[in-house]
């Protein structure tokens, strides 16, 4: 597959068979990164980009509702910003890993103060003709001393941290979990893997899915879910979903996770073997 960088703040990943984008990472021109598109092997998009309701959706990114009361989630103003300070690194590794490297300010709505220096690490992980990982993993480090927040959960709330919001063309869908269940609401649901899977459009019998792996070593693991099925197709690994949390000035936070995304609808024993996979894995240094 051939790395891209294109005009517009942005690097892809192109499938040859169809030489359209597997998944594009958009690092600036907007408030907040983002993945979009993010693609399953056979060429389905899954993720959906500004909905007309909730146009700071875009894809997959990661952000925190409230910090110190100021909102970095809703783009009304005024609001918080995730600036990247230098375009992402790429390295390429022998197992054929692609490994880009960023940093990021997390801008307060004055558009001066910084509240946290971000070191984020996104690597796109070939795994079979049937799926690939991004792995996912954010150090941030607190510039003041910091409250992270939520709006509290009673019809809506909860979330925070990493979210997809997924392309209003999947049908008959299901978030799964571990344990087997499904849910179609999860409201704090803990556990250490959620999958979003069903049909999709273009031909026959076409499924895909896309699930997020949390690592054992993050905080609050494991995380708690937060999300919805249906034209809104959403889910998030809400860490602040329960309660909010203090950051003293200096002190980081470290995420990890897994975006697995596959052809088809897999079941849980073929879910649970590739999270099993993942958290063996030696963590990379920085």
């Amino acid at each position: 597959m051939n790395l891209n960088h294109i005009i517009g703040h942005s690097i892809e990943l192109i499938n040859p068979a169809l030489e359209l984008p597997l998944w594009r990472y958009v690092y600036g021109g907007k408030p907040k990164p983002y993945f979009h598109p993010i693609c399953t092997p056979a060429g389905h998009c899954l993720t959906l980009f500004e909905p007309h309701d909730h146009v700071w959706h875009r894809g997959l990114w990661y952000a925190i509702k409230f910090i110190n009361g100021e909102n970095f989630w809703e783009e009304h103003e005024p609001f918080g910003i995730q600036r990247t300070t230098l375009p992402p690194a790429v390295a390429h590794t022998a197992d054929g890993r692609i490994v880009l490297r960023s940093e990021l300010d997390w801008v307060r709505p004055d558009g001066e103060s910084v509240v946290f220096h971000e070191q984020r690490t996104i690597s796109y992980i070939p795994l079979d003709d049937q799926a690939y990982g991004l792995d996912f993993h954010t150090t941030l480090r607190a510039r003041a001393d910091l409250m992270l927040d939520r709006t509290p959960y009673t019809t809506w709330g909860g979330y925070g941290g990493l979210i997809l919001r997924g392309t209003r063309n999947w049908q008959e869908t299901r978030l799964l979990f571990p344990d087997g269940s499904t849910s179609d609401r999860p409201t704090g649901i803990p556990a250490t893997w959620c999958d979003l899977s069903g049909k999709l459009d273009g031909g026959l019998e076409q499924t895909g899915g896309l699930a997020i792996f949390d690592h054992p070593n993050n905080l609050r693991h494991p995380t708690p879910w937060y999300g919805a099925t249906g034209p809104g197709h959403y889910f998030n690994a809400a860490f602040l979903f329960h309660e909010p949390l203090s950051v003293p000035r200096g002190e980081s936070l470290t995420f990890r996770y897994r975006v697995l995304v596959h052809n088809q609808i897999w079941d849980v024993p073929r879910l649970q073997t590739a999270y099993e996979v993942y958290t063996a894995e030696r963590i990379p240094e920085d």
